[in-house]
């Protein structure tokens, strides 16, 4: 089990001294700031601190959950306590997930150098691991947590306690002889190779090797031939040539004798079914694969509700953290609800709620560092202004200086366009979105009349769902401004500020920073510097499809909750889809949302909504569907809608879909599980009753949720064997999510790993799918192995 990480940690300097612990202050707010004595263990894979130097220590945290670490000065808590604490010594421990970052203060700046260096090394050399290295370093892993009195043997009293530990349930006689057959020295214990055998041996896969002779002539390998046959029946890979074949012998098969003669074993062929060649998602889906060159508007857009909260709507706290976890996850739509601050800087947080304050410049700072780590295409500004005019334009001037070239300020050739530009267009673009005032092109002034009982609605609206829903469509109000002398809007035009700023100069002030308007009120107006930033999303309310079509223009776009936007999907269905292929729609969630919940996002996407925006701290089945569904395309942010979602014509209504779509029937056999990982891993004796859901979302005639039975006491290598049966009628909108629980009877079952994907991206044949954590961590090696088919049509259910 020798391995490069172990190389490294008998020979790199700082792996011996972090072995070696040191004292570090552990910080995790301004007030609680704790001397811990922190440990690289054995492993090189944990770290372990403690209280006092030589006190009982305790795991800290484990070096496949760090995603990087950062130095002092990127940390937003750290850099709040300079006068205290020298960023030059500190550094932050980031890790995958939702988990809390772990900001440390050493000792001095070459202790921290030290960390950093040291953990960066390790991190790196976990995530270039492939499968079978990441496979050999768990079961390392394990030997380690087996090997009790650390003698590096183990009895066969500590490969009890082990089995236990690893989610198998086994007769002890059985257990034993497997044991033996492993101890080839006889010393009654067991040493690294052998316990290598002895995982082997427990781990046998009796239903892979049934599917290896079925087409082996020999039973002991699979020729090129006999391989390339297996590709094109079973894994439906019908384009599949003797070259790309040989191309898998050569990347699988273990052996190099195999890969001379051209041939797989059986090992060969398990690593083949566990690679990303056999996984259920098609690899061919992971990197950009669809056009980028329509307008945005034919996307669906990965977008985040209240970005700068990574806690609850009410008492939660706002940090910069929000945004660079949402833009590193592939976000390309973020939100900023800015209200004014003290000292004239603008802050951001949840208003009229107990939600901590950040500052707007320090928020504009980190999407200008992390908009385009993930991906290269535009992200986009959602802007809920409620600033004075003063600090709007303080607002426009931190994002002009701090954006620099990086914002979109003007239209990409200068003149009105005739339709949104592309992803393609505006790529490494930051655009915003928000209020904008407007002029018509003769700049003639119109009278308008509001509709009578616009606002009504929708403050009943708002009421309805809560108080504190602060996103609102924007009312006809703080859009247009009327000048009381003439009763006239006064707007200004889509590209031309400067025109904006010549009349509004001309307008009757009752004092700085807003207009009298013509109903006798003081409101406070747009700052024509703000509103010259926003191009192409100027943000407009909804009255309705009609109205939309007869006023509006693409450039446009309105928001609604998710109450509302149900509402219409089930009035107007059809009509919402037509909206959304020619102007952009954002949804919200419901104001009674307090905890952070999520909605489905399939219900939205159904309709053609591009920028259903999520609570990307909350996890959960929903952000199982979001995180699913943005997998694709290289994990851009941007996955192109289907046709009948961008024909300004479509006929499509997702409550009631027609024709021209033909039903699939999808079958899967839900065949066994690999490595389960432990719901309770300080109870030796607990062993997981594991089953499989199968859900599918989609159009509402679509979703569905069928199970397997369970299997008692074995989270190891469970054994199902049942077929599940689904028939789709608009499989281009359905997402399909598999999840492994423990069975309960007293209670709902518990949770152990999901994994969820789109239809379209879904491989057939003999596929593994890879366990994630509720946090979307992978749960590597945790698996299950089934049989995919998809048939035209209709058909009876039938065993496979």
């Amino acid at each position: 089990m020798a391995s490069l990480l172990q190389d490294r940690l008998t020979t790199d300097q700082d792996l011996l001294l972090m072995q070696e612990g040191m004292p570090m202050r552990k910080v995790r707010s301004k007030s609680w700031k704790k001397l811990r004595y922190f440990r690289l263990q054995n492993d090189g894979m944990t770290v372990w601190h403690a209280r006092q130097a030589r006190g009982s220590a305790k795991p800290s945290f484990s070096i496949s959950d760090v995603e990087t670490i950062r130095n002092g000065h990127d940390s937003e808590l750290l850099r709040s306590l300079t006068e205290e604490l020298p960023l030059e010594q500190g550094f932050t421990v980031v890790f995958h997930g939702r988990r809390s970052n772990l900001d440390l203060v050493a000792n001095s700046v070459e202790e921290a150098q030290i960390w950093m260096r040291g953990l960066h090394l390790l991190v790196d050399l976990v995530t270039s691991m492939d499968h079978q290295e990441r496979l050999d370093q768990w079961l390392s892993d394990w030997f380690q947590r087996g090997d009790k009195n650390q003698d590096g043997k183990m009895s066969f009293q500590e490969v009890q306690r082990l089995l236990h530990l690893m989610n198998v349930e086994m007769d002890q006689e059985y257990a034993f002889s497997l044991f033996q057959a492993a101890d080839t020295s006889q010393s009654g214990t067991l040493e690294g190779e052998e316990f290598v055998e002895f995982y082997k041996a427990l781990t046998k896969r009796a239903e892979v090797q049934e599917l290896f002779e079925s087409f082996s002539a020999d039973g002991q390998k699979l020729t090129l031939l006999e391989f390339l046959d297996f590709l094109r029946e079973e894994q439906k890979e019908r384009d599949c040539t003797s070259e790309l074949a040989l191309e898998l012998i050569d990347r699988y098969e273990p052996s190099d004798s195999g890969k001379l003669r051209h041939v797989l074993s059986m090992d060969g062929f398990l690593s083949y079914l566990c690679s990303k060649d056999g996984d259920i998602f098609n690899p061919a889906c992971l990197p950009i694969y669809q056009d980028m060159t329509q307008p945005l508007n034919h996307y669906f857009i990965c977008s985040s509700h209240n970005t700068y909260l990574v806690g609850d709507q009410l008492c939660g706290q706002s940090s910069v953290e929000g945004y660079i976890r949402a833009l590193k996850r592939g976000c390309r739509c973020v939100e900023v609800d800015v209200w004014d601050g003290p000292s004239g800087e603008p802050v951001v947080y949840h208003g009229h709620t107990l939600t901590s304050r950040i500052l707007f410049k320090d928020v504009v700072a980190t999407v200008a560092q992390y908009a385009f780590q993930t991906s290269d295409y535009p992200v986009i500004l959602s802007l809920e202004t409620h600033c004075s005019w003063e600090q709007q334009q303080t607002m426009a001037r931190h994002l002009t200086e701090i954006l620099g070239e990086q914002l979109l300020s003007t239209t990409l050739d200068g003149v009105l366009p005739t339709q949104l530009p592309s992803p393609e267009e505006l790529r490494r673009k930051i655009l915003v979105k928000g209020k904008k005032l407007t002029l018509e092109e003769d700049l003639e002034y119109e009278e308008e009349e509001v509709e009578p009982g616009l606002e009504g609605e929708h403050e009943s609206e708002l009421a309805l769902e809560s108080q504190f829903e602060t996103e609102s469509e924007p009312e006809p109000q703080e859009q247009n401004l009327q000048i009381k002398d003439k009763k006239k809007v006064v707007t200004c035009p889509l590209f031309c500020p400067s025109i904006c700023c010549q009349i509004v100069a001309q307008a009757p002030i009752s004092k700085p920073g807003s207009l009298l308007l013509s109903q006798q009120k003081s409101k406070t107006i747009l700052c024509p510097a703000l509103s010259s930033l926003v191009i192409y999303l100027k943000s407009v309310s909804f009255r309705s499809f009609t109205h939309s079509k007869k006023h509006y223009h693409f450039y446009e776009i309105s928001s609604f909750s998710e109450t509302k936007a149900k509402r219409l999907i089930k009035e107007a269905g059809n009509e919402f889809v037509q909206h959304n292929t020619w102007q952009l729609s954002r949804v919200y969630p419901s104001g009674l949302r307090t905890d952070s919940s999520n909605y489905n996002p399939q219900e939205l996407w159904n309709a053609g909504c591009q920028m259903v925006a999520m609570n990307m701290q909350t996890a959960g089945l929903e952000m199982d569907i979001c995180d699913g569904h943005f997998r694709q395309n290289g994990g851009c942010g941007y996955v192109l809608k289907p046709d009948f979602l961008r024909d300004n014509q479509s006929s499509f209504h997702p409550e009631r879909p027609i024709s021209p779509f033909k039903a699939q029937t999808l079958l899967i056999q839900v065949i066994s599980g690999q490595q389960l990982p432990k719901l309770n891993k300080t109870k030796e004796g607990s062993i997981v009753d594991p089953l499989v859901k199968v859900q599918i979302f989609g159009v509402r005639l679509d979703t569905a949720r069928q199970e397997t039975n369970y299997v008692e006491n074995n989270g190891f290598n469970p054994y199902w064997g049942q077929t599940l049966c689904f028939r789709v009628l608009v499989p281009e909108l359905a997402m399909l999510r598999f999840v492994v629980m423990d069975y309960d009877w007293k209670s709902r079952n518990d949770f152990i790993g999901q994994y969820t994907l789109p239809w379209s991206c879904m491989q057939q044949g003999y596929r593994h799918i890879h366990l994630l954590s509720k946090d979307g961590i992978s749960l590597c090696p945790a698996s299950i192995f089934v049989y995919i088919c998809i048939r035209e049509g209709s058909i009876p259910y039938q065993h496979l």
